[in-house]
């Protein structure tokens, strides 16, 4: 299929652009790669996504799709000719929709938190709910991966995709801190599936580098701590 006929509005930055990315690495699917920049909204952005007016923005053909997991799921039913993204058993398919779910509601705020948090008790509190939220995930992937190499099995899957777009943001965190959030102490599971999903050909060249992510962070938060501009 012609690049042409598939497009992603994003910015490299984004987790939840690479989620897309990573799909269609997955699906081999060629797609031309539209960024946005920080602070500005394209006129295709608006058009393609009047509701929530954010990215990504997955464009096949004249529709647009929007929210990442969402592009995920219709990215796997569309490109169904390689490898499934999503758990075949409906059961596994509930609790992959599960921890992605919780992933955004919960987990990923709390990671951000870490960089908003106003003094060390706050912070140390932010960066524990996200170590114990970790825990959990590697209690996930134990019973999800039954051994195997990804929370999909052999292949990445769903909920690998919908956790490992935020390791690069992770990795960020660790070196602002000092921390260790996946360590082989308390996570040996995510350590191991970590390296795997970042070495995977369909991610390698879409994960951003720390040096360069924490480059941009530095931007992004004198930005938040800007005061207001005057109308």
């Amino acid at each position: 299929m012609s690049c042409k006929e598939v497009k992603v509005l994003g910015a490299w930055p984004s987790p939840y652009v690479m989620r897309p990315r990573i799909s269609l690495n997955i699906k081999s699917v060629d797609y031309e790669f539209l960024q946005e920049k920080l602070g500005t909204k394209t006129e295709l952005l608006l058009k393609s996504n009047p509701v929530h007016k954010k990215i990504p923005v997955l464009i096949h053909g004249d529709k647009s799709i929007c929210e990442s997991l969402i592009i995920v799921e219709y990215i796997d039913e569309v490109w169904s000719s390689n490898h499934s993204i999503m758990p075949s058993d409906p059961y596994d398919r509930a609790i992959a929709r599960f921890w992605a779910a919780y992933l955004d509601e919960k987990w990923f705020p709390s990671l951000r938190s870490i960089a908003t948090s106003n003094g060390e008790e706050e912070k140390n509190a932010a960066i524990k709910l996200v170590q114990e939220g970790l825990v959990l995930l590697e209690d996930a992937y134990t019973k999800c991966s039954r051994g195997k190499m990804f929370f999909g099995g052999e292949k990445i899957g769903y909920l690998d995709i919908a956790l490992g777009s935020f390791l690069g943001w992770m990795r960020v965190t660790e070196k602002v801190n000092n921390v260790k959030l996946i360590d082989e102490a308390n996570t040996p599971g995510l350590v191991n599936w970590a390296h795997n999903f970042c070495s995977d050909a369909a991610v390698k060249d879409v994960m951003p580098q720390t040096d360069k992510l924490y480059d941009f962070s530095k931007v992004l938060m004198a930005q938040m701590k800007a005061p207001p501009k005057c109308a």
